[in-house]
């Protein structure tokens, strides 16, 4: 039997960017305390969601990946603890900018960068004013503990990235996000609909995935949003093994044993039988040729 532990957090969120990666790093020291070798953090931890709202001056919260405060201070710790720390940070790139995730592999060292490719835009969540769509297609990366892949909120609702990264061999895959209320419309609540998404991922591709929230309510002018914690894991049949409640600064740790994973995905044939040459209509936007 071959052992990991992977762990996901959730935690509330300020202005103050040297706060918020102290508390994460506090939040990634209790999780390998317990033996987490996989350590995930939500979307766009340095500071409040921004996103809220539509302000030139928050343009200039991006950095280029070398200069990013939480990168560089998580680099040193992922190297210390010797754990793999994927990391959101809002980057900047000449005249880009990009909703980006690096991961830090257990030496400290960048893997390299995903650029979150699906963007939002809704009343709260106005992420199209901010970031360019994704470049770099959907990645995985081999790490010290296996291979991941790993999407950023927005992502894990379409099941072609899921499949992208199940077909690049992932092992696990991994959602940082920023998902709650809705401002002006109290009345919608999308929390089951988003874990039961990310459970069929985990059940279509035989693949256990580990996602992250931030919790609390965030305040930004006339915009009001109560994030919906819950952070959560789930096993490759898509169970969910592991989850947070709704208000609480958490970390969850599971240990999962990757051979019967293995197994489990080699006996179904999902991957042996899918007929590729039949997709033809998901390569287009309406489903014309």
């Amino acid at each position: 039997m071959t052992t990991l532990k992977v762990a996901t957090t959730q935690m509330r969120c300020s202005w103050d960017v040297q706060a918020n990666v102290d508390k994460a790093k506090n939040l990634i020291r209790q999780a390998a305390d317990c033996g987490a070798k996989i350590i995930l953090l939500q979307e766009l931890f340095e500071r409040k969601y921004f996103p809220q709202q539509q302000k030139p001056a928050y343009m200039d919260f991006a950095t280029e990946l070398e200069n990013d405060v939480a990168v560089t201070e998580l680099q040193k710790l992922a190297k210390e603890l010797h754990v793999v720390l994927p990391v959101s940070f809002f980057e900047k790139k000449n005249t880009n900018r990009y909703n980006s995730l690096t991961v830090i592999d257990a030496t400290g060292d960048i893997l390299g960068v995903y650029r979150k490719s699906h963007i939002p835009d809704d009343v709260g969540y106005e992420e199209k004013y901010y970031f360019t769509p994704g470049n770099t297609g959907f990645k995985v990366w081999q790490t010290a503990y296996g291979k991941i892949g790993v999407g950023i909120c927005w992502d894990q609702w379409f099941p072609e990235a899921a499949r992208c990264m199940a077909l690049e061999g992932a092992e696990f895959i991994l959602y940082p996000s920023a998902i709650g209320s809705v401002p002006q419309h109290p009345e919608i609540n999308s929390k089951g609909h988003w874990q039961r998404t990310i459970q069929g991922h985990a059940a279509a591709n035989l693949v256990p995935i580990i996602v992250a929230n931030r919790v609390g309510t965030e305040i930004i002018d006339d915009s009001e949003i109560t994030f919906y914690g819950s952070a959560f894991i789930t096993d490759q049949t898509g169970r969910i093994v592991e989850q947070a409640d709704e208000k609480s600064e958490s970390v969850l740790v599971h240990s999962f044993d990757t051979d019967q994973i293995k197994a489990t995905r080699n006996a179904w044939g999902l991957f042996r039988d899918r007929r590729p040459d039949l997709y033809r209509p998901i390569l287009t936007l309406d489903g014309q040729g």
